[in-house]
């Protein structure tokens, strides 16, 4: 399963590579799957290596003027506070014993699991019907202060508790709120994201107890998969792939559902 779940970091890192976006949702049903990881920790771990990978992947767009600085702090910060917040407080605050629905008992794992399945479901929606990307002209930018605030609250408290990115939340909410072109809300993203995740991380080093060796063999994989994904995405149809990948994430999600719910 080991063998499996490095193959699978690899492609988690493809994935970013060839289509921007979507992989980090793999992340944390790999650790718990295929390496073994405990729900809770594998959102903790998942940060580290989202965070890790979208800073990688940010690199090249920052070089090419695609991260709008003033955007990713007017975001980012509400959003670096929010996710800091629920994994330090929020997330070890959540009883073992979470609710029950009749005789099913949501257990923190369970609850953990359950909401990253729905979001995948979710983030599948929006690349399955995503459009392809059309030349844009330049818009004048206007902050929408009160609205991307509060957004930035509501997408760092999911990535607290699942330990996704959340550029599925966080891109369009770019567009339509800072005016930003597309290809600019990907690069400004990919920067919030990684700040977002990376800190939120930190706020779990002071309670959980971190394996290091996996953590930084999955990341490593993550990483080298990014570069391998955008060689191959040069002569690949961009939009084809999200679609697919879209469809592979909604099942997933669905299995998730259905394995923790009625096959244990």
């Amino acid at each position: 399963m080991h063998i499996a779940g490095y193959l699978a970091s690899l492609l988690i890192g493809v994935s970013l590579g060839m289509i921007g976006g979507g992989g980090s949702i793999l992340t944390v049903p790999v650790l718990v799957y295929l390496f073994a990881v405990e729900p809770v920790i594998a959102t903790a771990y998942s940060l580290f290596i989202v965070g890790t990978t979208s800073l990688i992947g940010a690199i090249p767009k920052y070089r090419k003027g695609l991260v709008n600085v003033k955007t990713a702090i007017v975001f980012g910060t509400p959003s670096i506070l929010s996710v800091y917040l629920t994994r330090r407080f929020v997330v070890p605050a959540i009883p073992n014993q979470v609710f029950s629905i009749g005789r099913v008992e949501i257990t923190k794992p369970l609850f953990f699991m359950l909401v990253f399945a729905i979001l995948m479901v979710i983030a599948s929606y929006t690349m399955i019907k995503g459009k392809k990307d059309e030349e844009e002209l330049p818009h004048e930018q206007v902050f929408n202060y009160p609205v991307i605030i509060v957004e930035g609250l509501v997408v760092g408290l999911l990535t607290g508790i699942v330990g996704a990115g959340g550029g599925f939340l966080i891109i369009p909410a770019l567009v339509i709120l800072s005016k930003l072109p597309m290809k600019q809300a990907i690069g400004t993203s990919l920067v919030i994201i990684a700040a977002k995740s990376l800190i939120g991380f930190m706020g779990d080093l002071s309670h959980t107890t971190m394996h290091w060796s996996l953590l930084m063999s999955v990341t490593l994989l993550a990483v080298v998969g990014i570069f391998i994904g955008d060689r191959f995405s040069k002569n690949m149809n961009a939009l084809l792939l999200k679609r697919v990948f879209g469809w592979f994430v909604l099942i997933l999600g669905i299995y998730i559902i259905v394995k923790e719910l009625f096959l244990k």
